[in-house]
C-alpha cells in the first residue's frame, strides 16, 4: 500500500505540472476571461478527456478504497504524462507567456493544492473520536489502534485525492482566477492609474484610437508610416489592444517627445472600446470596419456595431471620427454623428475617396480625392484593392492633421505589409501569400479575389473560419463558394471547420479532386508545392487558427 501511494505521489508532480502548464496556456489564450474559458471547455471537452476519467477515478479511488482502483489510478497518471508530454512538443503559434498574472496564478494554485493535501493527510492520520476510545478501554490506545486500522483505507483516499487534483486542473484555472480576482483587480487599478498619469503629464500628446472587427492592426501601422515623417509617433505595438496591452505600451514606452498615440483598441464583448477609451481618452478616432467577427461573445451585429462606436461615443466636442463610408454597418449608424469624416475605396464619395484604381502583381495605383478638392496620385507595394480602403483611411487621417497630398506620396511608397496580412514571400517559381492572421468573412473573400487576378496556378490552404457564433457554417460555406470561383486548387486542413467550405466549393461546381482535405498544414504545404502546373504558382495561406482551436 505505502508503495503504491510513494508510485502515485512521485506521478503526480510531473502530472501536475504538465496538466497545469496546458490548461493555464488554454486560459491565457480566453483572455483570462471565465466565461470564455468555460465555453472553450464545452467545445473541447474531447480534448481533455483523460483529465476527465482521471477527475471520475479518483473520486472513485477516494470512496471506494480497493487496491484495483490504486492500480487503475497509477495507469491513468501514466496516460495524463504521455498525453500531455506529447502536446507539450507540439508546435505552437503562440507560447504560454510567464506573465506576473500567470506567476500569481501558479502560486495560488500550488498554495491550495498544497493546503487540501495538508489537511487531507491530517484528517486521515488522526484518530477516531474520544467515546469509541474509551469503550477500549484505553484512550490513546485505542486511537493507535484504530488509526493502524484505518492507515490502508488513508493511503487509498489520498492516492485517490492525488489524482483527482491532477485531473481537475481544467477547472482548477477557474476556481483560482476568482481566488485572485481582488488581487488582480488592485494590481490593474494601479498600473492603469500610473498610465493615465502619464498621460497628463504629457497634455500636448495627440491621441487616435483605432477600432474595427478587422483592418485595425494594419491601418494602425500604415497610419504610423505617413505621420512619423512629421512628429514623434507612438503607436501599440503588434496586436496590443487590449487594456492591459495598452497600459504597458504607455508604462513602458511614452516619451516626454511623443507628439502622437495610435492606440489599437479590440473587443471582444459590449463595454471593451468605452473601457479603453476612459483610459487614454482619444481626441479622434478610426472605425475601419464592422462586421460578423467574435459573434460567440458578442451573440448579434447590434452588439458588435455598438461596441465600436463607443469610440465615437468617448471622442471630444472638437474630435473627429474617420469612418469606412463602404461599410454598410457603419453607414447604417453614421447619421447620429456630426463629427464624422468618411473614407471610401468604392462608390460613395462623401469626404475622401479613392478613384481610378489599377491592380497588379507589382502593387496597386490609385487617386485620392479629399474634401477641399485637392488630389492626388498615389502608388503603394500591397496588393488587393480591399487594401486601398484601409490607406485611405490613414491618408484621410494624416491630411486631416495638416499634412498636404503630395507630402504623403513617398510615405505610401513605404507603407509595408502588416506581417501575415496579404504579405508576399517569394521562393523561386512559388510566390507565398500570406494571409494568415485570423481571417474573417470579408476579408477572406477579398482574399481569393486577390489571388484570383495572379497569372498562374492559384492554391488556397485554409483551416476555415472561427468565432462566428451560429453563422460560422454558414460564412465558411459562403467562402467556399468564392473559392471555386478564384482558385484552381483549394486544400483544407483539419475536417472540423472546413466541412462547409468544402461543401459551398463543390456545390458551385468545384473539382472534387482538386478539394483535398489534410489533418495538418505541413501535409497541405507540401501537397501545394508538388503539384503540377505552367508557370508560376501563386499559395494563399487564409487563416490559422489559434491554439485553443
Amino acid at each position: 500500500m505505502e508503495i503504491r501511494l510513494l508510485i502515485t505521489a512521485a506521478l503526480s508532480i510531473p502530472a501536475y505540472a504538465l496538466t497545469l502548464r496546458y490548461n493555464l496556456h488554454m486560459f491565457q489564450l480566453n483572455g483570462y476571461k471565465n466565461l470564455e474559458h468555460l465555453h472553450w471547455i464545452r467545445k473541447n471537452l474531447r480534448m481533455q478527456w483523460v483529465l476527465v476519467w482521471g477527475l471520475v477515478l479518483g473520486l472513485a479511488e477516494m470512496l471506494l478504497p480497493w487496491t484495483a482502483l490504486e492500480i487503475l489510478g497509477i495507469l491513468t497518471l501514466l496516460l495524463i504524462i504521455v498525453v500531455y508530454r506529447a502536446i507539450k512538443k507540439m508546435t505552437v503559434k503562440k507560447k504560454l507567456v510567464y506573465t506576473a498574472r500567470v506567476k500569481r496564478m501558479i502560486a495560488a494554485d500550488l498554495a491550495v493544492t498544497v493546503l487540501i493535501l495538508a489537511a487531507a493527510v491530517f484528517l486521515c492520520a488522526a484518530a477516531p473520536g474520544g467515546s469509541e476510545a474509551q469503550n477500549a478501554g484505553s484512550a490513546g490506545q485505542s486511537a493507535l489502534l484504530a488509526g493502524a486500522e484505518r492507515l490502508p483505507a488513508s493511503f487509498s483516499r489520498i492516492s485517490g485525492l492525488l489524482l483527482a487534483l491532477v485531473s481537475a486542473r481544467f477547472l482548477a484555472v477557474l476556481m483560482i482566477n476568482l481566488l485572485n480576482r481582488p488581487a488582480e483587480a488592485a494590481i490593474s487599478r494601479h498600473y492603469i492609474n500610473d498610465a493615465k498619469r502619464r498621460l497628463k503629464e504629457n497634455p500636448g500628446l495627440k491621441i487616435i484610437g483605432v477600432t474595427g472587427s478587422y483592418g485595425k492592426t494594419s491601418v494602425k501601422f500604415y497610419l504610423q508610416t505617413l505621420l512619423q515623417e512629421r512628429y514623434s509617433v507612438l503607436v501599440t505595438p503588434q496586436s496590443f489592444n487590449t487594456p492591459m496591452g495598452v497600459v504597458r505600451t504607455i508604462r513602458e514606452h511614452l516619451r516626454r517627445d511623443h507628439e502622437i498615440f495610435i492606440c489599437e483598441m479590440g473587443a471582444r464583448h459590449v463595454g471593451d472600446i468605452k473601457e479603453l477609451c476612459d483610459i487614454v481618452h482619444p481626441h479622434c478616432g478610426v472605425i475601419t470596419s464592422i462586421g460578423p467577427q467574435h459573434l460567440e461573445t458578442f451573440f448579434n451585429m447590434d452588439n458588435i456595431r455598438n461596441t465600436k462606436f463607443e469610440l465615437a461615443d468617448a471622442l471630444p466636442a472638437d474630435g473627429k471620427v474617420f469612418l469606412n463610408g463602404d461599410n454598410e454597418y457603419i453607414l447604417d449608424k453614421a447619421g447620429a454623428y456630426s463629427c464624422k469624416v468618411f473614407y471610401s475605396a468604392g462608390a460613395n464619395h462623401d469626404g475622401y475617396y479613392a478613384k481610378d484604381v489599377a491592380v497588379s502583381q507589382l502593387g496597386t495605383d490609385f487617386t485620392v480625392a479629399a474634401p477641399d478638392g485637392e488630389t492626388e496620385r498615389f502608388r503603394m507595394r500591397l496588393i488587393g484593392g480591399h487594401n486601398v480602403i484601409n490607406v485611405v483611411g490613414a491618408i484621410a487621417v494624416a491630411h486631416e492633421l495638416g499634412i498636404p497630398l503630395r507630402d504623403l506620396r513617398t510615405a505610401v511608397r513605404r507603407i509595408q505589409p502588416v506581417e501575415h496580412r496579404m504579405q508576399m514571400r517569394e521562393h523561386g517559381l512559388v510566390t507565398i501569400i500570406d494571409d494568415a492572421y485570423n481571417s474573417n468573412p470579408v476579408g477572406s473573400r477579398a482574399a481569393v479575389e486577390t489571388l484570383a487576378m495572379f497569372d498562374g496556378l492559384k492554391i488556397l490552404v485554409t483551416p476555415g473560419m472561427v468565432e462566428l457564433g451560429e453563422k460560422e457554417e454558414e460564412y465558411n460555406f459562403k467562402f467556399g463558394t468564392y473559392a471555386a470561383a478564384c482558385c484552381d486548387y483549394i486544400l483544407l486542413v483539419g475536417k472540423k471547420h472546413t466541412k462547409p467550405i468544402r461543401e459551398g466549393a463543390l456545390s458551385a461546381g468545384f473539382p472534387e479532386e482538386k478539394c483535398a482535405v489534410f489533418e495538418k498544414l505541413e501535409e497541405a504545404l507540401a501537397f501545394a508545392y508538388a503539384v503540377k502546373g505552367q508557370g508560376h504558382k501563386y499559395i494563399l495561406l487564409e487563416n490559422d487558427l489559434p491554439d485553443n482551436y
